[in-house]
């Protein structure tokens, strides 16, 4: 007979081997995993940085924006209240000759500057008293009996008011 021998080569695998390569790669797993997740927390960090300067500008740019309406506001309440004397003269010239075209064309042109800068009068003769758009310079008796009570029933001196701000208050006669 024949001796069938042959040889069969084994390969030993050791577990301490296949133990020892596993551990050398998860070391080099988590350095990735802790980079990536430094990296992700920086980029949230940068992000959030990026939109509190956004957001920084933007309120800047609004209150510049609003700093600038407030100092135009003011210049023309400053103008308007250095006009509200001539326009009180021209007021009284045109009471005492009110068929004198010169006021009559000087008022209007004074009125329609008013307008188109938002300056207006107040509203007066027939309302009641307000404090805060009118002052209350007489009392008289009521004309009539079913005149009511704080009717303003004459206007001494117009009042203005820009926008919601009162310029001056209208100077008025009112019933007792």
């Amino acid at each position: 007979m024949e001796d069938n021998k042959k040889e069969v080569e084994i390969e030993t695998v050791s577990i301490d081997n296949a133990t020892e390569k596993e551990t050398t790669e998860q070391p080099i797993q988590d350095e990735k995993d802790k980079t990536i997740s430094d990296l992700t927390a920086k980029v949230a960090e940068l992000n959030d940085k990026y939109l509190r300067v956004a957001a920084e500008l933007e309120n800047t740019r609004r209150r510049a924006g609003l700093d600038i309406e407030s100092v135009a506001r003011n210049r023309v309440m400053s103008v308007a209240e250095k006009i509200l004397p001539v326009m009180d003269a021209v007021e009284m010239a045109l009471k005492h000759a009110p068929d004198d075209e010169g006021i009559k064309t000087m008022e209007r042109a004074l009125s329609n500057a008013f307008a188109k800068i938002g300056i207006v009068k107040i509203e007066s003769v027939g309302e009641i008293l307000n404090p805060q758009f009118h002052n209350a310079i007489q009392m008289i008796d009521k004309p009539e009996p079913t005149t009511k009570t704080n009717t303003i029933l004459e206007e001494m001196q117009t009042g203005y008011m820009f926008g919601d701000t009162v310029l001056r208050t209208a100077m008025v006669v009112v019933s007792k």
